[in-house]
C-alpha cells in the first residue's frame, strides 16, 4: 500500500497498481485483493491504492508509475448503489470503509479514479473492471440520473474494460505486455471491451452481432429493449459472438466472455496466501470483513436466471466448484486464526445448493442460450444430484475445532425438491433457528417476470421445512425475503401477498424495495415498461408514493407503516382487508374501523 512496503520486498517499481473504492481487506471474498494476489503468484509486482482522496491527483501517485498498467475498480458494489437508497436518499454508512463511514469514495468512482490517473500519468494505460464496469459496459439505463448513459468505457475514457471474473483476461494482458506486446495491439482478449473508430478492425459478419446504437437506445425504449435482449442471449462463453454497439462515430467492441475456471484453477486461486484480514494500518473495524471473515466460498456462478440479479451476468451461469480438499484446507487455516471461535458463518456461493452441479450434456451446454437452467422448468440436461454438496457440509461440520456451520447463502427451494439429502442436511444441521429464503413474491404473474418459482413451490417447501423441523424436535422458523415495487407488481398484488403471508403464518421484518441497478433484466423492464423477451407491456411502479404503499403493505404489522397501509386499502376499496390483516384504527377519510376482537369479547 506504500513505497516503504514495496522496498521492504526488494521492489523498486511495480508492474501493476490497483486503485479500489473499498478498504484493502486481504481476503478472497474481495475482488481486487484476490486479483492482486493472483498476479503476484504469477511473478508480477503489485500494489493497491485503496480509497484514495479523489480531490487531487497526488494520492494516485503514492506507488509511482507502474511498468505495465493501472487497474481500477469501484469496489464490491456499484458506487451509486453504495451511496444511495432505492428512494435515491444518501446513505450515511459504508460497510467497506473503516469505521463504517460514508464518503470514502466518490459517486461514479470508476470515472473519477480514471480521470485522476490520466491527469497524473497520461501515458500509462488504465484498465477498468469490477461489478460497476461489468454491468455498465454497454449503453445502460442509470436510475440515479433517470436516463440512458453511454458505455462506462467511453465515459471513463479508459483504455480497456474487463468484465466478469477477471483472473484470466487480467493475467493474459499482463503477460503479453510483459512480453513486449504493445497495449494498443491487444484487442482479442476474451472478457474485455475496447473502442475503435468506425471502419476500425472488428470481427467478420458471422462472428459479430451489431446491436442498436447508443444514439438509438437513448431515445427509443423499444430499441433499448431489443439491444438488451440481444446482449442477454450472448452470455454463454462457448457460443457467444463479439457484440458491437455504435456510439456516435466510434464502436464499442465487446469480446466474448472469458471461459469459466476449472476446478484445479479455482483451487489455485483460493490457495493463494491471503492474510484473511484487513491491512494492519487500519485502526477501526470494517463491517464487511466482520460479516464475511468466517465464511467460505465453495463455488462461483449461478444458473437461476433471476431477472433482478446481476450475479450470472458477472460470474457466469456455469457453476465453478472448488474441490472438497481445497475447502477443507481453508477450514484448517481458519481454525488456526486467533479470532476464530468455532462457528463458520457460511459455506456456499451465489446459491448454496448449486455446489457441484453441472450440465450433463457438454454439446448442449456449448450451444445453450437459456438464461436459466431451472426456470420455467428444470432443464433435462441439468445434473441435480446433491451427493457432493452433502458430503462437503458433513466434512466441514465434523472438522476438529468447528462447532457449528451455517448456510447463509441463498438456496433455491425449487431445486431442493430434487435434492432430498441436501434438504435434510440443511434443516438438520445448518439452520441457526431462522432460515432465510427468497420467494421474492407469490403472485404468479409477478414471479414469472422475476423468473422465479411461484406460490405452489414455496408452499410445498414451507410445509416440508416445518414438518422436518418438527420431526427433528427443533424450533426453527423461516424468514422470507421479498421485493416490493418490482416491474409488473401493483399495490393490489402486494395486498394479496400480505394476506397470503398472514395465512401462512409468516411475518416480514425486512423488505427490499426494488432498485433498478444497471444491466439487469428487471431494470430493462423498469425503464422501458416492456418485457424484452416478448414485447408485452409491463406495469412499472415508478412513483415514490406507490412504492411506499407496496412496501408498507408487507410491513403492515409495524406501527410506523399503518398510515400508508390504511391509505392504500381505502384507495383500492379494500377496507375489508384491514380486519383481515388485523390493522386497527380509523380508515383515512372513512368510518372507524371495527375494533379487533379480544379474549373477553370472544
Amino acid at each position: 500500500m506504500d513505497l516503504a512496503e514495496a522496498r521492504a520486498r526488494g521492489w523498486n517499481e511495480l508492474d501493476v497498481v490497483f486503485v479500489c473504492g473499498d478498504a484493502y481487506i486481504d481476503h478472497p471474498a474481495f475482488g481486487i485483493p484476490l486479483l492482486a494476489r493472483w498476479l503476484e503468484a504469477h511473478g508480477f509486482r503489485v500494489g493497491i491504492i485503496p480509497q484514495p482522496d479523489w480531490r487531487s491527483k497526488e494520492p494516485f501517485m503514492a506507488l509511482g508509475r507502474p511498468r505495465l498498467f493501472f487497474a481500477v475498480g469501484a469496489g464490491a458494489m456499484d458506487s451509486m448503489v453504495a451511496h444511495y437508497t432505492p428512494a435515491r436518499k444518501l446513505r450515511h454508512d459504508d460497510a467497506y470503509t473503516p469505521g463504517n463511514r460514508h464518503g470514502a469514495r466518490p459517486n461514479r468512482a470508476t470515472i473519477i479514479y480514471t480521470s485522476r490517473l490520466k491527469e497524473a500519468y497520461k501515458d500509462v494505460p488504465v484498465v477498468i473492471g469490477g461489478i460497476e464496469a461489468s454491468l455498465r459496459r454497454f449503453a445502460h439505463y442509470d436510475f440515479w440520473e433517470n436516463k440512458v448513459r453511454r458505455s462506462l468505457l467511453l465515459d471513463a475514457k479508459a483504455d480497456l474494460l474487463i468484465y466478469g471474473m477477471g483472473e484470466s483476461p487480467l493475467l493474459e494482458l499482463a503477460r503479453r505486455m510483459a512480453g513486449g506486446e504493445p497495449f494498443g495491439e491487444i484487442r482479442n482478449l476474451r472478457g474485455t471491451c475496447h473502442v475503435v473508430g468506425k471502419g476500425g478492425d472488428v470481427p467478420a459478419d458471422g462472428e459479430r452481432l451489431v446491436i442498436p446504437s447508443y444514439d438509438e437506445v437513448a431515445v427509443d425504449k423499444r430499441k433499448f429493449a431489443e439491444a438488451f435482449r440481444l446482449v442477454y442471449r450472448e452470455q454463454n462463453p462457448f457460443s457467444a459472438r463479439t457484440v458491437v454497439q455504435p456510439h456516435g462515430d466510434r464502436l464499442l467492441v465487446c469480446n466474448p466472455p472469458a471461459f469459466p475456471l476449472n476446478q484445479a484453477e479455482l483451487d489455485r486461486v483460493y490457495a493463494l496466501p491471503f492474510e484473511k484480514s484487513p491491512h494492519p494500518s487500519y485502526r477501526e473495524p470494517i463491517p464487511a470483513w466482520e460479516q464475511i471473515k468466517t465464511s467460505i466460498t465453495s463455488h462461483r456462478g449461478c444458473f437461476g436466471g433471476c431477472a433482478f440479479c446481476a450475479i450470472a451476468l458477472h460470474q457466469g451461469k456455469v457453476i465453478q466448484s472448488r474441490s472438497e480438499a481445497s475447502i477443507v484446507a481453508e477450514v484448517d487455516a481458519m481454525v488456526r486464526q486467533g479470532w476464530f471461535r468455532g462457528s463458520i458463518s457460511d459455506v456456499g456461493g451465489p446459491t448454496a445448493n448449486m455446489y457441484g452441479l453441472a450440465c450433463k450434456n457438454p454439446a448442449a451446454m456449448r450451444a445453450c442460450r437459456r438464461e436459466s437452467c431451472i426456470y420455467p422448468a428444470v432443464c433435462a440436461h441439468l445434473d441435480t444430484a446433491d451427493k457432493r454438496a452433502v458430503a462437503l457440509l458433513q466434512r466441514v461440520r465434523s472438522h476438529q475445532g468447528v462447532k457449528h456451520v451455517a448456510v447463509s447463502s441463498g438456496v433455491r427451494y425449487d431445486l431442493l425438491e430434487r435434492q432430498p439429502g441436501y434438504f435434510r442436511e440443511l434443516v438438520g444441521h445448518h439452520v441457526s433457528g431462522l432460515l432465510k429464503i427468497a420467494p421474492e413474491h407469490l403472485a404468479e404473474h409477478v414471479t414469472a417476470l422475476m423468473r422465479k418459482p411461484g406460490r405452489k413451490a414455496f408452499e410445498r417447501f414451507l410445509a416440508r421445512f416445518r414438518e422436518e423441523s418438527i420431526r427433528l424436535g427443533k424450533r426453527q422458523h423461516l424468514i422470507p425475503y421479498l421485493i416490493s415495487g418490482h416491474p409488473g407488481c401493483t399495490v393490489a398484488d402486494m395486498l394479496d401477498l400480505a394476506l397470503a403471508l398472514k395465512k401462512l403464518g409468516l411475518a416480514v421484518e425486512q423488505v427490499q424495495d426494488f432498485t433498478p441497478t444497471p444491466g439487469t433484466l428487471s431494470t430493462c423492464m423498469y425503464y422501458t415498461g416492456i418485457d424484452p423477451e416478448n414485447g408485452k407491456r409491463v406495469h412499472v411502479p415508478a412513483s415514490d408514493r406507490e412504492k411506499g404503499q407496496q412496501k408498507a403493505l408487507l410491513l403492515w404489522h409495524q406501527p410506523g407503516e399503518r398510515g400508508k397501509v390504511l391509505e392504500a386499502l381505502r384507495e383500492m376499496g379494500r377496507e375489508d382487508a384491514a380486519a383481515l390483516l388485523g390493522v386497527a384504527g380509523r380508515m383515512p377519510g372513512g368510518p372507524p374501523a371495527p375494533k379487533p376482537r379480544t379474549k373477553k369479547t370472544r
